[in-house]
């Protein structure tokens, strides 16, 4: 006697539904490229990821959608540009193993050309009142690589970092609503540096020791002194080819 195929129960679980959204989304060759551009850890704009994949901003713009409600991607906003990136390092881990499991000895991640900008003020310079650019970016990897400041998802002082802080004279305390440790997307670099209070009062520490100038002609620019490099590398472990 033939038997009729067991049927498929009416409730898929939820873990299960998820898995398959995730594996779907991935399961497109322009997805899968957008998604192997962000994996270098910067994050760019529709029209960027357009020209890097090769195909319309339309269809790109629907393609980040459906990135976007599958978790695998976020957006944020920076002054009047939207930057897609992926969502969170473990996320980027996955899709990276998905990728070199399926293309061995693949090349390094597709690259998108950083955005233009005069080389000192990519070098360094203000972001409203916190560092930015190459030294800003290596402030918060230094601050992240010392277990001082967690950068998965939201910034936060770690106990080591608060501690760290109170050591160097350095307020941790919030104002108003404004966090003690806070993440700003930087422009140039395209990655998160850190900003919030401590953001703010390690850079006026700075400039109020010299550490960092302004060049002639004012802007947001900054120089690192000699002092500076010294204060940096003792407190950070930083070296001028790490901002330069």
């Amino acid at each position: 006697m033939d038997h009729e195929p067991a049927s498929r129960p009416a409730d898929v679980p939820a873990p299960a539904a998820k898995l398959a959204s995730f594996a779907a989304a991935l399961a497109d060759e322009t997805r899968a490229a957008i998604c192997m551009s962000l994996l270098e850890g910067r994050a760019w704009t529709a029209g960027e990821l357009a020209r890097a994949t090769g195909v319309a901003p339309s269809t790109v713009s629907g393609h980040l959608n459906r990135l976007l409600d599958a978790g695998i991607c976020v957006m944020e906003r920076q002054g009047r540009h939207h930057y897609v990136r992926i969502a969170d390092a473990a996320t980027a881990r996955l899709v990276d193993e998905l990728a070199s499991h399926a293309v061995p000895g693949r090349d390094a991640a597709h690259a998108v050309p950083v955005v233009a900008a005069p080389d000192p003020v990519a070098r360094a310079r203000t972001c409203y009142d916190h560092f930015a650019g190459r030294l800003g970016m290596a402030v918060t990897d230094a601050m992240e690589h010392r277990g001082l400041l967690r950068t998965e998802g939201v910034f936060a002082l770690t106990q080591a970092g608060i501690d760290w802080c109170e050591g160097e004279g350095i307020d941790v305390r919030g104002t108003g609503r404004r966090p003690s440790a806070s993440s700003c997307l930087d422009w140039t670099e395209r990655r998160r540096h850190l900003g919030g209070v401590v953001g703010a009062r390690l850079c006026a520490r700075a400039l109020d020791e010299a550490w960092v100038v302004r060049p002639e002609g004012g802007g947001r620019a900054l120089l690192v002194t000699p002092e500076g490099e010294k204060a940096l590398g003792e407190l950070l472990g930083l070296t001028p080819q790490a901002w330069s």
